[in-house]
């Protein structure tokens, strides 16, 4: 692992064939694995609580919304072992199969819930087959990400993994996209009414069809060629698990800090900023979809961007200058939300998207760097989970009680801040990934 230089790498050769579909593939399944994430986050702050919780939402007011918005997190906890068992295979039999297996797990999940009954039909029993549908979507979360980080960053060419890990990651906010976007629309053309009844089911549904898609990108991949190398010189181990944290438990904490800033904040932009705005400040809900599909839009030009620049300047500089412009703009956005002003609300959404972006966009590259190849899938999956755990699983309930106990929005901008800095004291402590070689024999230990 050598250190940072100053000038940036040499744009290679043009991409071959196979790198083009590893590009596409990656994008396409995180897009589409993401959107069943966040259909389900977005619903959470919109209907689940008068449909699956309504017994507490009249014995306690808030409460209801704030036991939705937790369901969101309880998936979080059983990202972990999504983790596990996909790094697990994924380690032993490849990356492509671990692919292709959390997308169905994720598009099954999501279309069931689109056809769950509501607690009005078959009393407690929704909420709890809800819970476990969103307990399969965690599941399938956790092993997702590290195979499709994998995939792309271990096909890069020499001087572009920061380039090439963006890809998956814009997938992320390309889901946002199209989640938020499908709400936008079905709020726009159907009355309050209809929606609530029905109309909220349709996102859920639409799911199969991207499943499809995204399953028959999947399966035309290649294996990552750093497993193959794996199984050519039989270095690949019976055990990843527990060599990894044998050798590398400090790598996956450090994964895990860097990343809770981070996901804290992109599940206020994900799921809370949309029931905050729609609700206590009383904007018009597809107007604050709108914005927030706006934002997202943001969101991936940076994040790309953040990617990029991280071949140029490396990994850790890049964390650090996005979590410092994150910081820094907290207190601005929650003022400018709070005037419920829904241009100013925007404004808001769209500057945080900077710092967003830049803390996303060079994390696949720099995880992928921190393992030896043997544990790398472990290691990426687990310390993404449980910096996912740590971070966004309950941001959308820690604001709404934040925001109920203090009576302003600005504690929720305190509490992101406080991440911020422990996220950029993690990145700082990592020595400078970029020029790490992720071949078997010569991979970061």
């Amino acid at each position: 692992m050598g250190t940072s230089p100053t000038t940036a790498p040499p744009t290679g050769p043009r991409l071959t064939r196979e790198q083009r579909k590893i590009i596409a593939g990656t994008l396409a399944g995180t897009t589409v694995e993401w959107y069943d994430f966040f259909i389900y986050a977005q619903a959470a702050g919109l209907v689940f609580a008068p449909l699956f919780i309504a017994p507490l939402n009249e014995d306690a007011g808030g409460l209801a919304q704030i036991i939705s918005l937790a369901t969101i997190g309880i998936s979080f906890l059983f990202r972990p072992l999504g983790a596990i068992v996909a790094g697990r295979f994924g380690d032993r039999l490849g990356r492509k199969k671990m692919l292709v297996f959390t997308l169905l797990v994720m598009g099954t999940a999501t279309a069931l819930i689109g056809l769950l009954p509501t607690y009005a039909d078959i009393g407690v029993a929704a909420p709890v087959i809800l819970i476990l549908l969103r307990i399969a979507q965690g599941f399938s979360a956790g092993g997702e990400w590290g195979g499709a980080a994998l995939m792309s960053v271990e096909h890069a060419p020499p001087g572009r993994r920061g380039r090439f890990g963006a890809y998956p990651q814009i997938g992320v906010p390309i889901g946002l996209i199209l989640a938020t976007g499908v709400l936008w629309v079905l709020t726009t053309v159907l009355t309050p009414e209809q929606f609530q009844s029905w109309g909220w089911r349709i996102p859920f549904l639409l799911s199969v069809v991207l499943i499809v898609i995204g399953y028959l990108i999947r399966r035309a991949l290649e294996e990552s060629p750093v497993f193959q190398e794996m199984l050519e010189r039989k270095k690949q181990t019976a055990t990843p698990l527990r060599d990894l944290f044998r050798h590398n438990w400090k790598q996956v904490l450090q994964t895990a800090f860097i990343f809770v800033a981070n996901n804290a904040a992109g599940y206020l932009l994900i799921a809370y900023f949309v029931a905050y705005g729609s609700g206590p400040l009383g904007l018009a809900r597809p107007a604050v979809l709108l914005a927030t599909v706006v934002a997202s839009a943001a969101w991936l030009v940076f994040t790309m961007y953040g990617g990029i620049l991280s071949d140029r300047i490396g990994r850790v500089r890049t964390f650090q200058v996005g979590y410092a412009a994150m910081f820094v703009w907290m207190i601005p956005m929650f003022l400018l939300i709070e005037t419920g002003d829904i241009w100013l609300f925007g404004l808001g959404l769209l500057f945080l998207a900077v710092g967003l972006g830049l803390t996303y966009g060079p994390m696949s590259a720099m995880y992928a760097e921190m393992f030896p190849a043997a544990v790398r899938y472990s290691g990426v999956s687990i310390g993404y989970a449980l910096g996912a755990i740590l971070g966004g699983a309950f941001a959308p309930t820690i604001a709404e009680i934040l925001v109920q106990s203090t009576g302003t929005v600005l504690s929720v901008g305190g509490y992101i801040m406080a991440l911020c800095v422990i996220s950029i004291v993690a990145a700082s402590v990592v020595p400078e990934t970029r020029d790490t070689d992720l071949r078997v024999e010569t991979a970061l230990r």
